[in-house]
């Protein structure tokens, strides 16, 4: 015979749900000890690689600019033994002629070896504006990665403190959920993003909801302590339950979390 299954009620569900509050509120707290430092944290890591490779961009620039400057000096170095060859050769000349061609010769490796000279001067500005920039990205990127060594050591010390805490909260949050209706877990889901401090079951004190200056009619304050269905004030759409159940659950759930 299959056995029949056991219905929840209302009670119960307002109990779990209350509980799930409670424990959703502690996880709230535990993340809001983290606060910024993870985005912040990711923020570092990705400007210390964008440094590092402006690091390595600067070292690649440089190279090409110091293997320019050497070949421009071989290419000095060739000029001059043209040049070289073209007065040897002057002096064997026959004719004015030829001798003019290599006058020209001359004087065309001589400018050749001037503009050299002064592509190799405007080549070692580039290299030292390069070098004074390595210099300021090396800088920047040491105190980036002190900065970024510091934050993930406070991250990782907060994790280590609240991590196996937040895993285990997450799991109850799991358990109460199951406990309470699905319709009910949802709708509290929705006024939980929809309120500022991620409140969304309250229970009522001195004759209005927590955290409102609206007073609850008596006759409500009476169907609420009942506990015979789901209740919700009509001002801030949140859920609530009378202030014996909250203490109870409340007791319940310092229990549950101290046992972490």
């Amino acid at each position: 015979m299959a056995k029949k299954k056991v219905e929840t009620t209302i009670e119960e569900k307002l109990r779990a749900l209350y509980n799930l509050q409670l424990v959703d509120t502690r996880i709230d707290e535990i993340r809001n000890v983290r606060g910024e430092l993870p985005l912040e944290v990711e923020d570092l890591d990705a400007e210390v690689a964008g440094l590092d490779k402006r690091l390595s961009n600067l070292g690649i620039e440089v190279t090409a600019y110091e293997d320019e400057i050497k070949a421009k000096k071989l290419g000095i170095e060739a000029s001059k033994e043209l040049i070289k060859k073209y007065n040897e050769q002057q002096k064997n000349v026959r004719n004015n002629r030829a001798y003019e061609s290599l006058t020209k010769e001359i004087e065309y490796q001589e400018l050749e070896i001037q503009l050299a000279e002064k592509q190799i001067k405007q080549l070692k500005a580039l290299i030292e504006q390069k070098n004074e920039s390595v210099t300021e990205t090396t800088t920047k990127l040491d105190e980036r990665k002190n900065h970024l060594q510091h934050k993930k050591d406070e991250l990782d010390a907060i994790l280590a403190e609240t991590q196996k805490e937040e895993e285990l909260l997450l799991k109850k949050s799991k358990v109460y959920e199951k406990k309470a209706d699905e319709r009910l877990v949802n709708a509290y889901q929705r006024i939980r993003t929809s309120v500022k401090n991620g409140l969304a079951i309250v229970s009522v004190e001195r004759g209005a909801s927590g955290g409102s200056f609206f007073t609850i009619p008596p006759q409500v304050q009476m169907e609420i302590a009942a506990r015979k269905k789901i209740i919700t004030d009509e001002h801030s759409g949140r859920i609530l339950v009378d202030k014996e159940l909250a203490e109870e659950q409340e007791t319940f759930m310092q229990g549950v979390i101290a046992s972490i």
